[in-house]
This record gives C-alpha cells, sequence and structure tokens, in this order.
C-alpha cells in the first residue's frame, strides 16, 4: 500500500474526524428535543471525550514532534506541525459552543428549580453555610504552595483543577497554586427545598484571600493542565520486569508525570500572567484554553436523583429497562436452549442476564469440564467473575485472558486478575506486543463421551454496566465447528502462538484484514450487483480504504455506519461515488461491529469485536464470527435496516469531509429509540424478509405504528 494514497484526494486526517465526531456529540448537547439533564451529560461526555483526546492523540503527535518532525501523515499528508496548528484551532471554537450551550442549559433548569450558583449569588443563610463549609471542611486539607527562591515551581498534576494566583508581599510578587482535593466532592449542595448547589472549586477561589491573610491578590484563576498520557508498555525507557502486572503498575503511575499538552483557564488573565504559566509549564498560548464551562462535569449525571420524579420525567429520558428476548424462557436452563438453537442478544435493548446465567450454570453443570474467556474490560462490581470464580472453586478448569493494558482500566483489570487467581483460575495475560481486544467465551461438555461446545462472540465487553448504555451484539451459538475454532484459538493464546488456523472465525492479525479484503474482491467481481455493507466504531485502515474505493470504483453499492473516525471520504468522482456513509450519535452509545457482503441467499454476516483501524487488523487480537442461523441473521438486518432509517440522530458524511441531518420529510424516526420501542413490544418484525420493492413502504408503515403508539410523532 502507497503511503501517497492522500494524494488521491478520497481521504482525511483522523484526529480532524474525530474532532467532528465529538462535536456530534456536542449536538446532542444543543437539540432541544433531548431532555435538559441528558444535554448536560451530553456536555459532560464532550468534555470527558477531549480530555482523552488531548492526552492521547495529542499526546502522541507531541511525542512524534520530538522524534521526527518531518513525519507525514498517510492519509492528509500534514506534516506533525500542521496536524497540532489545525487541532488547536478546531478545538478553540468547540470551547466557545460548548460555552453557549451549557449556560443555555444551566438557564433552562433553573426554570426547574436546579441552580448552578456563582458565589455572587448565594443568599445570606447560604452564605453562611458556605463560609462554615469552607473553614470546618476544605481549609484543614488545603495543601498552598508558593513559588521563590525556596520553592520550585510544583508539578501540577494532570486533570487536577488548581487555583492559582498571583500574590504580593512587601513588594514582591510570588506565584501559588492550590490544588482541589480530589477527596472533596465536586460540587456542594445547599440547603433547602430545590436544588441549589456551587461548586467546589469556586469556593475555594472566593476563598482563597483566607489562607494567604498576608498576601495581597492581584490575579486568581482556576487552572487544569492536560498531560500527555500515551505510554507505550514496551518503551525502552521502561524497565523490562518478569511479572508483567507489576511492569503496568509502574506504567499506570508514570502516566501522572507526563509532558503537559494544554491548559484550560476559568476566566482570561494579564499577559504577563500568562506568559508566566506558559514559560513555567513549557506550554504555548496556542495549547490554552479559556472555559467558562466547568472543567469537569461528571456532577451531571448525579443531579436526576435530587429531582422529584414528577421532573425526572421531564428533565430526563424515559426510564428503559433492557428486555429478555422473546426468544429465550429464563425459567428454562439458557445451556439447553442454546444447544437447541443459537441466540442473540442485542444490547443495550435486550438483558446480558441471560448469558451470565449461562455462566452461573456452566459453573453448576456436571458436564461442563472447562470455561474459557478473554477479558478486556469489566464493570468494578461484576457478577461475571462472581461466577467465574464458582466455577474454578467448583473444580472446573478455568482460563481468563485477562488484558492489562486496556487504557486507564488497567488497575481494575489488575485488581480483577488478582481476585481470579486467588479463585484458582488459570490467568494469562497475553502478549508483549499485541493487545488481546477479542471478546468470546467458550464452554466445553463432555456429554456420553462426546465433546461439545457452545461459544459466544461478541461485539463489546463483558461490562455489566456499560450492557445497559452501549449497543453491542452477542451471540451465543452451539455449532461445534465454530466451537472448535473456539477451542483452537485459546490454545494458541495459551502458547503464544498468534499465526494459528481457523476455518471459521476470522482472527486478527493473522486472518481478519486477509478475508476482509478477500470478501471484498468477491464484491468487485460481481460489479454494480455487489453489495457491502459496514458497521463500525471507527474507519483508518488504509489497505480497506483503498479496497472498498476499488469497489466503488467496480460499481459495488457500499453503505456504512461509521460513529467516530473515518478517513475514508466518500461521494468524490470516479474514487468512492458508490460509497455511502452515516453517523449516529444517540442515547446510547454505538458500539456495534456488523460487517455484510453481498445479499440473498449469499450474503455472508459477521459480528466482531474489530473496527477498521490497522492496531486492531495488524497489531490486536480480535475475532468476528460468521452468523449462519436464519432467525439471527433477520433480527441483525432488522438493527441494520433501522439505521438506515434514521433521520433523526443519523449525520451523512458528505465529500468536503463535514456531516449534515437527513429530511425527515415524510415521518423523524430515532433508531435507538425504534429498537427499545420494539423489544418493548415483544415483537420482533423482520423487515427484511419482505419483497425488496415493497420493504421501505412497509418498513415504515411499521414505524409509525411503533412511533405512533408510544407517542413519538
Amino acid at each position: 500500500m502507497t503511503n501517497q494514497l492522500y494524494a488521491q484526494g478520497f481521504t482525511q486526517n483522523r484526529e480532524l474526524s474525530w474532532l467532528k465526531f465529538n462535536h456530534r456529540v456536542l449536538e446532542e448537547a444543543m437539540d432541544e428535543t433531548v431532555p435538559l439533564l441528558e444535554r448536560l451529560k451530553f456536555i459532560s461526555i464532550f468534555t470527558a471525550n477531549l480530555d482523552e483526546f488531548f492526552m492521547i492523540r495529542v499526546g502522541s503527535l507531541y511525542d512524534l514532534s520530538n522524534v521526527n518532525k518531518n513525519s507525514i501523515d498517510n492519509k492528509s499528508g500534514m506534516t506533525v506541525k500542521q496536524q497540532l496548528d489545525s487541532i488547536y484551532d478546531a478545538v478553540r471554537p468547540m470551547y466557545k459552543n460548548r460555552d453557549q450551550v451549557f449556560f443555555e442549559i444551566e438557564h433552562q433548569l433553573r426554570m426547574h428549580g436546579i441552580y448552578n450558583l456563582s458565589y455572587a449569588e448565594l443568599e445570606p443563610p447560604e452564605q453562611k453555610f458556605v463560609k462554615n463549609y469552607f473553614k470546618n471542611t476544605i481549609a484543614p486539607i488545603l495543601s498552598p504552595q508558593i513559588v521563590d527562591s525556596h520553592h520550585p515551581f510544583p508539578h501540577l498534576q494532570n486533570k487536577v483543577i488548581h487555583i492559582g494566583a498571583m500574590l504580593r508581599y512587601k513588594s514582591k510578587e510570588v506565584f501559588s497554586v492550590v490544588p482541589v482535593p480530589d477527596v472533596l466532592p465536586e460540587i456542594v449542595f445547599l440547603p433547602g427545598n430545590e436544588v441549589r448547589y456551587i461548586k467546589t472549586a469556586d469556593i475555594i477561589l472566593e476563598n482563597i484571600k483566607q489562607v494567604y491573610s498576608l498576601h495581597i491578590i492581584s490575579e486568581k484563576v482556576l487552572l487544569c493542565i492536560t498531560r500527555n498520557a500515551d505510554i507505550n508498555p514496551d518503551d525502552e525507557s521502561f524497565e523490562i520486569e518478569s511479572d508483567f502486572r507489576k511492569k503496568m503498575k509502574k506504567i499506570i503511575g508514570q502516566r501522572k508525570r507526563l509532558a503537559p499538552v494544554r491548559l484550560e483557564l476559568s476566566s482570561s488573565i494579564s499577559p504577563e500572567f500568562s506568559s508566566y504559566l506558559s514559560e513555567h509549564l513549557s506550554i504555548t498560548t496556542e495549547q490554552m484554553y479559556i472555559s467558562e464551562t466547568p472543567m469537569s462535569l461528571a456532577y451531571a449525571f448525579s443531579l436526576a436523583s435530587k429531582v422529584s420524579d414528577t421532573k425526572k420525567r421531564v428533565l430526563t429520558y424515559r426510564h428503559f429497562t433492557p428486555q429478555l428476548p422473546s426468544s429465550i424462557n429464563m425459567n428454562e436452563s439458557i445451556i439447553k436452549q442454546v444447544l437447541h438453537h443459537d441466540i442473540l442478544l442485542s444490547y443495550p435493548y435486550e438483558s446480558m442476564e441471560p448469558f451470565l446465567q449461562m455462566i452461573r450454570e456452566a459453573a453448576n453443570d456436571s458436564a461442563v469440564v472447562s470455561i474459557k474467556i478473554t477479558i478486556y474490560r469489566l464493570a468494578s462490581k461484576a457478577k461475571l467473575v462472581e461466577y467465574i470464580c464458582a466455577a474454578a472453586e467448583a473444580g472446573k478448569d478455568v482460563t481468563v485472558i485477562i488484558e492489562l493494558r486496556a487504557r486507564f482500566d488497567e488497575q481494575n483489570n489488575i485488581d480483577w486478575s488478582e481476585r481470579l487467581e486467588d479463585a484458582g483460575c488459570k490467568v494469562i495475560y497475553g502478549f508483549e506486543d499485541y493487545k488481546i481486544h477479542s471478546k468470546i467465551c467458550l464452554i466445553t461438555r463432555r456429554e456420553r463421551n462426546e465433546i461439545k461446545y457452545i461459544t459466544q462472540v461478541g461485539t463489546g465487553n463483558y461490562n455489566e454496566k456499560t450492557a445497559e448504555m452501549y449497543t453491542d451484539l452477542s451471540v451465543l451459538t452451539a455449532n461445534n465447528d465454530i466451537g472448535r475454532d473456539a477451542n483452537e484459538f485459546f490454545k494458541n493464546m495459551a502458547i503464544g502462538n498468534l499465526e494459528g488456523h481457523y476455518q471459521h472465525l476470522l482472527v486478527a492479525p493473522v486472518s481478519l484484514k486477509s478475508t476482509i479484503i478477500q470478501l471484498i474482491d468477491n464484491e468487485i467481481a460481481k460489479g454494480d450487483s455487489g453489495y457491502i455493507f459496514l458497521k463500525l466504531n471507527s474507519f483508518t485502515d488504509l489497505d480497506i480504504i483503498d479496497k472498498l474505493k476499488q469497489a466503488s470504483c467496480a460499481g459495488v453499492k457500499v453503505k456504512m455506519v461509521v460513529r467516530g473516525i473515518c478517513c475514508i471520504v466518500p461521494g468524490i468522482k470516479g474514487k468512492t461515488e458508490n460509497i455511502s456513509i452515516t453517523s449516529i450519535v444517540g442515547r446510547f452509545l454505538e458500539h456495534s461491529r456488523i460487517y455484510c457482503f453481498g445479499s440473498g441467499n449469499s450474503e455472508k454476516i459477521y459480528i466482531s469485536s474489530a473496527d477498521f483501524m490497522t492496531r486492531n487488523t495488524e497489531r490486536r487480537v480480535e475475532i468476528a464470527c460468521p452468523i449462519y442461523d436464519e432467525e439471527i441473521r433477520s433480527k441483525i438486518h432488522t438493527i441494520i435496516e433501522a439505521t438506515e432509517y434514521d433521520n433523526l440522530k443519523a449525520r451523512v458524511l458528505l465529500s468536503d469531509g463535514n456531516y449534515t441531518k437527513k429530511d425527515t420529510i415524510q415521518f423523524p424516526i430515532d433508531s435507538q429509540q425504534l429498537l427499545m420501542n420494539l423489544e418493548e413490544e415483544k415483537n420482533i418484525t423482520k423487515p427484511s424478509a419482505l419483497p425488496s420493492d415493497s420493504i421501505l413502504h412497509k418498513f415504515q408503515r411499521w414505524v409509525k405504528k411503533i412511533l405512533l403508539k408510544f407517542n413519538l410523532m
């Protein structure tokens, strides 16, 4: 694959594409049809996303600029400096947009009795309460520091809000800094019937003069530094240790002291103060941003618990409980049902409980001889781990491949690995150079001296919390061919073999990418009869991008739903004019990966843990599972068609790299709301089974019926 693909004009920079994705998140906060407290949550998500973007992606570019300033991005032709400059320029208006929508939401929340107060707005009794709170709760644990000849400039911890101030004492000016202690809550709720609160950082900022009683404060500001967190575990600057878990603990500690990549300030400061911070933090003015919105909005997720049920119905999404699939009888053995027919769970519309119950059954099933599973991310409280540990304690052979390098979840995974080992599980940490990102579980049973397998393959993590917030698919199958592949996979992982051979499963890095390219070639051979559908989180792999361009040129119709980064640009004449791409950002995080090649009886469908990113296709262990069961294929088509007809949350990627809303000429369709309603109806309609010339008409009639029933029109 040539590194000059960008010169052909149908690819775009991944970092700028990601920023456009995060702007689509911010658009959900701007959407007046979204309940107010949900809009505030979207601002919080946007903010957290941007934090991670600076820590990881900008951090990577910062490192690259120190190693090879002349490096060229292979998707846009931009130098490192050009990318950084473009990022800084693109982010600045996003801060202004966020501030504007934040204050609009805050204003509207006041109409519902929810007040985010400035210090000046406090009523006299509230002022007294806050004054006592500062004196008795905050002041005793503050750690102020001044910078002078005897006190060097301190290390400001990553993403910790500080109060920075310039002080005068006997005609001498010094800088001072006070970190907001992380043991304190982000906000302090005030006494009274209404929901009135003030940010803890604002309380400290207002009372900072009490900390420096001998000084005159000439300037003060809230500030927050963002540091590079892009640590490579194989970086030779880290001592190689035999115990990989110890190595990861050291890396987590190192993360806290890396170079600054951004400085956020709560308000404008003088040029002198700005220069001082720039010099001592080794940061440019381009990396400094004014954020009138709170620098952390984690509290947004707790406000709903403070309001009445009546207000909650107005200010939040209608409560939705993941449904038990109508195809499953929870009063009967899940294992027996899977042995009879394949099962597909569609999160969060359907519950994860059938899978958990299957593992619980396996722990007590005398026919089960082993359970093997890969784990990438878990919730902080996980019933799955309890059941796996119970299986080991019951004498089952339990193997857990746990990835200790799941970014920002390392400590949680370290803790769980210790718990699993204590229970008698065989714990494997995977490879030094390849993250194990696959989602697969294998239950091996011996019945009448015959080995039978039950295999689960999913698109998302075994995380019971995110299974209620992310859209993911999980297939449970007793297909012994797939089971034999799964068994071979676990054998290979145990001996460190990445070159295994599989008949049905597509496994990266050995066969997934090459098979995908071959499947695209098969569609290319069909010309304008060829068809490809892809649902992904991100798309950056240049080889697959180039192959899809070839498919488009051959007349193949390519439809994609790509939630986040998308480095291929559709609609370029002579290159990608047969490719259409949409992105959906809604109530739930679109996380499932679906690959479809061909149509009709010859169609091949896979669900997968892998996005089409080079890191996934070449540098991670990923799995794609074929879907053979016709009922499940129809169910997946229902999901696909719901996304295709979404005209509320879907955004269309244009040939200039920007996104636009779809038309809502007939009636609005929110695919996620539609699928929620569908599950609540317990009526799995299969529009894909309808004649192709009437599918749109009948599907829309079906959609309209659901929307009318739930008063959504």
